[in-house]
């Protein structure tokens, strides 16, 4: 007797996103990839039933060959992300087993082989108390934990004894860093540790060197998995750990459809697999502070948290580098010491401005001011257009142009101007290898790290006594309800750059010294600010008091996305909905969105999917694209 099956092709169109009926083998199991022919070609798909009733009136095809397989509980978990983030089985399967090349000679492991067992330190009784909980819901079916201390604190080596003691009870771990190549310290500890049974997931990594690392997960040869969000689907067969270090951190949420957000994930996967999830962080978000037990490290375990000056540049000159900071950096220069300055914006000036007819340069596919780089060229950071500057305003042809603002080249000349003694180096999104700048700091005598937000990354340098913000207001203007998070967070975890080793100093430049996100910060008071900080929210329903849900539409007329959303608001009643609005144009569409509060976001998502699947064929004639953003990290 035949045997039948449910499989999803992975086909991205909304109006195809069902399962399909397909012979099969009797071995065949749910999580096979198999290739099927799907119309007129073949197309991979992923079995998530078998034993099903025979399609009625048609003779259902076979399946060509399987092609290999995942674990049930990733085909679990992609359908539950398909239907909580408003998107289709197909693409949220992709994510669980993607399509990677035939592996062409020899396999390797990525990242190149190490020994096991340094001899750990000795854990502090903070640790200690942390890690004997995480064995115990280990031990008991799982369950979600928040670990929380300063910077320094050793909340690294917590995870560390926490796969341990995932593998003495025969089960893998996956371990979450937001950029992998920002963080090689922490690949390096665990590399250190255990050696070749770690395996490496990330973006960087070329899709052979992605085959041959699912491959030796797969088969318990590396029950370890240190990766960026995508790790998170790593087809570990047994998982008992997962830990997501620095939870704060907005790397960790998809901004391409499926637009998941891998602390959720993670949890959800851990609640399927009777795993513990283990969200680590100095400043977390409210969203994890409120509702998550807590396992306090407290402070630093080597030296003191740095001291911290506020300075006033409403009463100081020479900005970006006042006189307190070049004080500061005079002081390097006759310690043969490290600092690091952040200015959270690159290129030379974020502006150009035309002080005769007051005219911005502005991008002609986007709704934003070009900014001027060193290249002497005006840029695009969303669409990356570039355009010469010239010496005249192209509006009115005067002269009188001028730029505003300062970026982080501009930084980097006038430190060199002004203290030529320090060797500068500049880490942001323009550097094409982000490894380079990070081992010439390493390595340096006396020198500054100038960047972005790159810098405050979890980086671990001896030698940093100095950690000064040039601008600490560039992120309390942007109109978003997480502002001041986003403030407070970066300071905080700036500062916890400084002084790991020896006391350390930092200091904080702003226009508003007495901004509550700069205030607590200068305090290092996390719990003070996100006590505050949760009484704000639950007054004015943000999270984690509810979701949200935010529908974008783009097309190539701003009446088409708005009336697109007017028929999905119709379609989506007894919710408290906010739009539809205009959005900034992007890359030459016009977008418009939706915003709904909800208690039940998956249910909304569920239903806005829906609305969105029928709506498709009209949507597609005329030039429209949606995608449906729960908990989205901007407005």
């Amino acid at each position: 007797m035949s045997r039948y099956a449910s499989v999803y092709p992975l086909v991205t169109a909304r109006a195809v996103a069902r399962t399909f009926t397909y012979e099969v083998p009797d071995e065949a199991r749910v999580g096979d990839v198999v290739e099927v022919l799907f119309g007129n070609a073949r197309r991979r798909g992923v079995v998530t039933e078998v034993g099903v009733a025979p399609p009625e009136g048609v003779d259902a095809a076979a399946i060509e060959r399987v092609a290999e397989s995942v674990p049930p509980a990733l085909v679990e978990l992609a359908l539950w992300i398909a239907d909580y983030y408003g998107s289709t089985p197909a693409r949220a399967l992709s994510l669980v087993a993607p399509s990677h090349p035939k592996r062409r000679g020899e396999r390797r492991t990525v990242g190149g082989a190490l020994a096991a067992e340094p001899a750990p330190t000795r854990l502090s009784p903070a640790q200690e108390v942390a890690l004997a909980r995480i064995e115990t819901l280990l031990d008991g079916g799982g369950g979600n934990v928040l670990l929380h201390g300063a910077t320094g604190s050793g909340k690294t080596e917590v995870y560390i004894r926490a796969c341990e003691a995932a593998l003495a009870r025969g089960r893998g771990a996956i371990v979450l860093v937001p950029e992998i190549a920002l963080t090689p310290q922490a690949l390096g500890r665990f590399r250190e540790r255990f050696g070749d049974r770690v395996a490496v997931l990330h973006s960087a990594l070329s899709e052979a060197e992605r085959r041959d690392e699912r491959e030796r997960i797969a088969s318990g040869e590396a029950p370890i998995v240190v990766g960026a969000r995508s790790a998170v689907f790593a087809p570990v067969p047994s998982l008992g750990i997962v830990c997501v270090d620095e939870e704060h951190d907005a790397s960790y949420k998809q901004e391409s459809d499926p637009r998941y957000d891998a602390r959720t994930v993670a949890a959800k996967r851990a609640a399927l697999e009777g795993a513990v999830a283990v969200f680590g962080s100095a400043t977390p978000r409210p969203e994890t502070w409120q509702p998550l037990e807590r396992i306090e490290l407290g402070g630093r375990l080597a030296a003191p948290l740095p001291s911290v000056r506020v300075v006033d540049l409403r009463r100081e000159a020479g900005y970006p580098l006042s006189a307190p900071l070049l004080r500061e950096l005079g002081g390097l220069v006759e310690r043969d010491g490290k600092g690091i300055l952040l200015l959270n914006r690159r290129g030379v000036a974020p502006a150009v401005h035309c002080r005769a007819c007051g005219a911005t340069r502005r991008c002609p596919n986007c709704d934003v001011a070009l900014t001027l780089h060193g290249d002497g060229a005006l840029h695009c950071h969303h669409c990356g257009r570039s355009e010469q500057m010239g010496e005249t305003c192209p509006a009115c042809g005067s002269t009188e142009v001028a730029r505003i603002g300062a970026g982080t080249q501009k930084l980097e000349r006038e430190l060199a101007k002004h203290v030529p003694e320090l060797e500068v180096i500049r880490l942001d999104a323009d550097v094409d290898d982000v490894h380079e700048p990070l081992e010439r700091f390493a390595h340096a005598r006396r020198a500054v790290l100038v960047g972005t937000q790159m810098v405050a990354k979890g980086h671990h340098f001896s030698g940093v006594e100095l950690a000064a913000v040039v601008d600490a207001d560039t992120g309390l203007s942007l109109p978003d309800f997480r502002a001041e998070e986003r403030t407070f967070q970066l300071l905080t975890q700036l500062a916890g750059r400084s002084g790991r080793d020896a006391p350390g100093r930092v200091l904080v430049q702003t226009f508003q010294p007495d901004a509550r996100a700069i205030a607590y910060a200068a305090r290092h008071d996390v719990a003070g600010f996100l006590t505050e900080e949760l009484d704000r929210r639950r007054a004015l329903g943000y999270p984690p008091f509810t979701h949200l849900v935010r529908i974008v539409v783009s097309g190539p007329d701003q009446g088409d996305t708005l009336r697109a959303l007017e028929e999905l608001k119709a379609g989506l009643p007894g919710v408290e909905l906010l739009g539809p609005a205009p959005l900034l144009r992007l890359r030459g569409r016009r977008r418009a969105q939706l915003v709904a509060k909800t208690a039940h976001a998956r249910a909304l998502a569920s239903r806005a999917a829906a609305l969105l699947a029928a709506a498709a064929p009209a949507m597609r004639r005329a030039g429209l694209s949606a995608v449906v953003d729960v908990d989205p990290q901007t407005l």
